[in-house]
């Protein structure tokens, strides 16, 4: 499992401070479970905002296949040719 980066961690933790603090403002409870489930669903949804937001993205392996389009060159239209020699191609300056 690769290490959180920084930028994971203060997603994270702000998820959790404001998350918990807008609950209990919503919520209004006092009572000791009710503050405890407020607080463990704030940490549940800090580690989930921590892990989804800001993943590092993996880069292909060293001995892996290349994809099907990679390394290939983009396709080129046919060059456009007018009907004599003697005449322009419509649509360009001569």
């Amino acid at each position: 499992m690769p290490r959180p980066t920084p930028a994971q961690f203060a997603y994270g933790s702000c998820t959790v401070v404001f998350s918990t603090f807008a609950m209990l403002l919503l919520s209004q409870t006092r009572s000791g479970p009710g503050v405890a489930v407020i607080a463990v669903a704030a940490l549940a949804l800090g580690v989930l905002v921590a892990v989804t937001a800001s993943s590092p993205r993996r880069r292909p392996a060293a001995g892996a296949a290349p994809s099907a389009t990679a390394g290939r060159p983009l396709p080129v239209p046919p060059p456009r040719v007018s009907a004599s020699a003697g005449e322009p191609v419509r649509g360009r300056a001569a």
